[in-house]
């Protein structure tokens, strides 16, 4: 998940990317687990995972054409996360990315705190890359908080490229947001960051939507 850095202003998150013509790493969880794709009649189970009545939400979810993922523990839900294929809302940073055909965004990945530390997560992040290869798609992206060193470590493991940081100051209600290559990666995959996360601009302006809930 990726929020709003108070303590950092310049520094909001991190942006990742894969290609998918590359080979994904086979992750093997420390905990047996069954990886598999959910539809809506596990909306009860990710409700029950996430403390809050969001029942709405995820059917709304699925039936706008975003995707869930899912790796369960005998017969728990240990972790679960979400694919867009054309736009999604960043909610705290007030931002939109948008995909190109054949382009994928993972966002709202969870683990149950009870299952983590056994690589669930970067174990559903490559099964979810595997069935997205499967299907033919180009490019994967996905985003984590600057101080999550955990999720940035399973994004890692997962074959994920850390391509870019966002950074973002904050004038009055206003926030200007840009991206910031990493170093050692090249110009056009810098590019490709700025063109789906601020829609191919050096910087924008947006409002700061304070109570907005992250999608990242």
């Amino acid at each position: 998940m990726m929020v709003s850095a108070e303590n950092d202003p310049r520094r909001a998150g991190t942006i990742w990317m894969l290609d998918l013509d590359e080979p994904v790493p086979v992750i093997t969880p420390l905990v047996a687990a069954i990886f598999r794709r959910a539809g809506p009649d596990l909306v009860p189970a990710l409700v029950s995972t996430m403390g809050r009545d969001a029942s709405v939400e995820l059917f709304e979810r699925f039936e706008t054409g975003r995707r869930c993922y899912t790796a369960w523990v005998g017969d728990q839900l240990a972790s679960y996360g979400w694919v867009s294929f054309d736009e999604e809302r960043i909610g705290e940073l007030n931002l939109r990315i948008r995909l190109l055909p054949g382009e994928a965004y993972i966002w709202d990945c969870a683990t149950i705190p009870a299952f983590r530390r056994n690589h669930l997560y970067s174990g559903l992040l490559a099964y979810m890359l595997g069935e997205l290869h499967a299907e033919g798609f180009c490019r994967a992206w996905i985003g984590a908080d600057m101080d999550n060193k955990p999720s940035q470590q399973g994004i890692a493991r997962a074959g994920f490229q850390h391509v870019a940081d966002l950074g973002m100051a904050r004038v009055l209600t206003l926030r200007q947001v840009w991206v910031q290559g990493r170093p050692g990666v090249p110009d056009h995959i810098v590019a490709e960051a700025r063109r789906a996360f601020l829609n191919d601009r050096d910087k924008i302006w947006i409002t700061a939507a304070s109570s907005a809930r992250s999608t990242l």
